[in-house]
């Protein structure tokens, strides 16, 4: 019987870059980056690593199809590197590789880095065209962006619930005034200026009735992880060290768009993963034992119906809990306490470390102005693709406790 990975990996360093347009690195640059961070953090030598996975996703311009550039650029020693893609959960992804390796006592030292160079690939926010199926869908639907299907999940929310178009929005700005009021206070994130809720109010329509800081932006950068089994880290001397609780991960099989079980409203895999990953932690009441959060904030409508289908907020009531601070910083369950993607970008490969390195950070009491107190359990959820037929991955990570 599958029992998970709970408490079987330490997270024993951590590095991430300045995220943002870096038109003056390239991605290998990105790469050592994150990586010597990650290596002075661990107290470890190149050499100690004896496997790695490499998340990118869009990047192929710039690093390839195959792993070879994570090896050449670290110089790892001949040692196996693994190449993952899973659209926006590729960061976890690779995560989920090297924690995967070490749990299975395969290895004893594991390197999940993520990159993503968008900047200078001119990407937008849309795959290029061509002859592959994923591309068919935008000759099908030309009409189809992003920020037009979130519009429309935010449309089917406000029905569902009879939520007035005004509080809606309201609630919105203050997911992203939220976002930006942290994303100031780190040195880290491409956005670092404060906006108010009536700026964010104010700012052009992108798709109803999304506006120009409800959408997160393009940026470049990378982020690291080095992990190890609790047994090793402790005969490294490592003490209050980072543990995995949960690692889970969901892909939609179409069927909520096939059926009459789903209304638009919200995103079926991340409910069904965060029940998975609740049960592999060993958490019953994630609105009281989850600490802090960093969601996929690709739109402010995304990290609010988010936030109820894991099952945090009641449904239909996660308007009344925004506006009543919950999610602050200084509320019971922040969330996107380093700016999340609406003040980093969303660099595919590396989103997901990316937010785990705040997590580290928080555990560790490194964050500086953005520090909470004693932080306990700490979730990160990416969700890739559209409000149907999407993926999403999911880490519980805390402090071990033996």
């Amino acid at each position: 019987m599958a029992t998970g990975i709970r408490d079987k990996v330490a997270i024993i360093g951590m590095g991430c870059t300045r995220f943002g347009e870096r038109w003056d690195v390239g991605a290998e640059e990105l790469m050592l980056e994150a990586f010597e961070e990650g290596l002075t953090d661990a107290g470890i030598a190149p050499a100690d690593i004896q496997a790695a996975w490499f998340g990118t996703c869009m990047d192929e311009v710039n690093v390839g199809k195959t792993a070879m550039p994570l090896a050449t650029t670290l110089r790892l020693p001949m040692i196996p590197v693994t190449r993952v893609e899973n659209y926006c959960a590729t960061g976890t992804e690779a995560f989920r590789g090297a924690c995967y390796a070490v749990a299975s006592g395969a290895y004893d030292i594991c390197l999940a880095l993520g990159v993503e160079k968008l900047k200078d690939t001119g990407y937008g926010g849309l795959p290029a065209g061509g002859s592959n199926t994923g591309s068919l869908m935008w000759q099908w639907w030309p009409n189809l962006t992003a920020p037009g299907s979130f519009a429309q999940l935010a449309s089917a929310y406000a029905a569902k619930y009879r939520i007035p178009d005004a509080d809606l929005k309201r609630a919105m700005a203050h997911v992203s005034a939220k976002s930006h009021e942290n994303g100031a206070l780190n040195p880290k994130a491409h956005l670092q200026k404060k906006v108010s809720e009536d700026q964010v109010m104010a700012a052009p329509i992108v798709a109803h009735p999304l506006g120009l800081f409800d959408c997160c932006g393009v940026s470049d950068g990378s982020a690291c992880a080095i992990v190890t089994t609790p047994e090793i880290a402790q005969k490294m001397g490592k003490k209050d060290f980072v543990s995995v609780k949960a690692l889970q991960l969901a892909l939609s099989s179409g069927e909520e768009i096939g059926f009459n079980d789903w209304d638009g409203d919200h995103f079926m895999t991340t409910a069904k993963c965060s029940t998975e990953a609740y049960k592999e932690a060993g958490i019953d009441n994630p609105r009281e034992e989850i600490s802090m959060m960093e969601l996929h904030d690709c739109f402010s409508i995304t990290e609010l119906v988010t936030y109820e289908d894991l099952h945090i907020s009641q449904r239909g009531r996660a308007v009344h809990d925004i506006m009543d601070g919950f999610y602050d910083r200084g509320g019971q369950v922040p969330c996107q306490i380093d700016g999340g993607l609406k003040c980093f970008g969303h660099p595919i490969g590396a989103s997901g470390l990316r937010m785990l390195y705040e997590m580290y950070l928080q555990f560790h009491g490194r964050a500086g102005e953005r520090q909470i107190q004693n932080p306990q359990l700490g979730m990160t959820h990416n969700l890739g693709g559209f409000p149907f037929q999407n993926i999403c991955s999911i880490a519980i990570v805390g402090k071990y406790k033996g």
